[in-house]
């Protein structure tokens, strides 16, 4: 497991953890694009990227780094790949297997919209929950459709994030 850590500067800014899941990345046998593809795209936001990692599509590890990145601070995780439907994607089980409560409109909205860029969107397992007290966004592997999937939700994070982080919102 390959992590990273980067001080938080500021407590008012959405803090961000990126975790890529493959066997492959995490092997180094490739480079990991998705995970510094969405780094880019939460910075582009103004979130702030706590931390940063790579673990093997196993569901024990993706749990542990997910509850880790939660209790050290992430009220946002996004993970990208394991949302398929090969035999070693498990980032949906690993997620359910951990959380509170599943918000499922992400996951609809994300294929609905995705299915107008690619019919294979319906072999698509993203999905959203709420761990401890994070957002957890699971996000397919490939970097342009991690991209394009959380900008298909983006609009509603913040205010999810608050509610997960029991903050006042305008609700």
């Amino acid at each position: 497991m390959t992590c990273v850590w980067f001080p938080n500067q500021n407590a008012m800014q959405l803090n961000v953890g990126v975790i890529t899941i493959s066997d492959r990345a995490a092997a180094r046998e490739y480079e990991d694009l998705g995970g510094p593809a969405l780094r880019d795209f939460a910075q582009k936001n103004g979130w702030l990227v706590l931390a940063e990692c790579i673990v093997p599509d196993e569901l024990a590890r993706i749990q542990e780094t997910i509850k880790s990145f939660a209790a050290q601070g992430c009220a946002l995780i996004l993970t990208t790949g394991g949302t398929g439907i090969a035999k070693r994607d498990v980032t949906p089980e690993a997620i359910r297997g951990i959380m509170r409560v599943e918000l499922p409109g992400f996951g609809e909205t994300m294929r609905a919209e995705s299915m107008k860029i690619t019919p294979n969107a319906i072999l698509s397992r993203n999905m959203a929950a709420v761990v401890d007290n994070a957002l957890v966004i699971a996000l397919p592997g490939k970097p342009s459709g991690a991209v394009e999937c959380l900008s298909f939700v983006l609009g509603a994070i913040p205010h999810a994030v608050k509610l997960v982080q029991e903050l006042p919102t305008s609700c």
